[in-house]
C-alpha cells in the first residue's frame, strides 16, 4: 500500500482512471465519494484546514502513476464537500476551500468536552492558549484554524455555554466558560 508521509493512501490512488473526472454518472458518483472521503481523512490526519487550488497539495497528484488532477476535478470534489456543509469556499474565485472535517457544531462539542475534561468550567482561557497552549496538546483542538475555533466559540456563546471577551489584540481574545 503506497504512503503520503505516514498517511496510508486507499487502493483506488493508483488507479489512473480515478484522476479524471469520470463521464458516467455512476461511475463519477463513486469516484467523488471516494475523493470526498479520502480529502476529509487525509485533513483531519494532517490537521490541514485549507485547501488552494492555485498551490500543490499532495493528494491531486500521483507520481507513480504519473496522473495529476484537473482544476476541473479538483473543483468538483471540493465543492461536493461543500454541497454536504462539509467544506466552504472562503472566495468567490473558488480558489481557497476551507475544510470542515468537524462540521461547527462538532467542533463546538469538542470544545465543551474539553472544558469538562480538563475542569475548565468556569474558567478564563485565551483563543490562543485553546488554539496552543499546553491544554490542549494531544487533544484535536491544537493546532486549530482561528476562523473554525472562533466560529465554534461564537456558537456556544449564542447557546450561553461561554463569553468571549475582546482584548487589545487579536492574540489575547478572552473566553470565560460557563459549561
Amino acid at each position: 500500500m503506497q504512503k503520503l508521509g505516514d498517511f496510508k493512501l486507499p487502493h483506488f490512488f493508483n488507479y489512473p482512471p480515478y484522476f479524471t473526472l469520470q463521464p458516467v454518472r455512476e461511475t463519477r458518483e463513486k469516484q467523488i465519494q471516494l475523493w470526498k472521503e479520502l480529502i476529509l481523512d487525509y485533513c483531519r490526519t494532517q490537521k490541514i484546514f485549507i485547501i488552494r487550488l492555485e498551490e500543490e497539495f499532495p493528494l491531486f497528484s500521483n507520481s507513480v502513476i504519473e496522473r495529476t488532477l484537473s482544476h476541473e476535478a479538483r473543483e468538483a470534489f471540493l465543492s461536493a464537500l461543500v454541497a454536504e456543509g462539509r467544506a466552504e469556499w472562503l472566495d468567490k474565485g473558488r480558489r481557497n476551500c476551507l475544510i470542515l472535517w468537524h462540521r461547527i457544531q462538532e467542533w463546538a462539542d469538542i470544545i465543551v468536552n474539553f472544558v469538562k475534561d480538563n475542569g475548565f468550567e468556569d474558567s478564563v482561557m485565551t483563543v490562543e492558549e485553546i488554539r496552543s497552549g499546553i491544554e490542549s496538546r494531544g487533544t484535536e483542538l491544537h493546532g486549530i484554524d482561528r476562523m473554525i475555533l472562533m466560529r465554534a466559540l461564537k456558537l456556544l456563546e449564542q447557546k450561553g455555554k461561554l463569553a468571549i471577551f475582546k482584548g487589545t489584540s487579536t492574540d489575547d481574545e478572552g473566553v470565560k466558560f460557563s459549561v
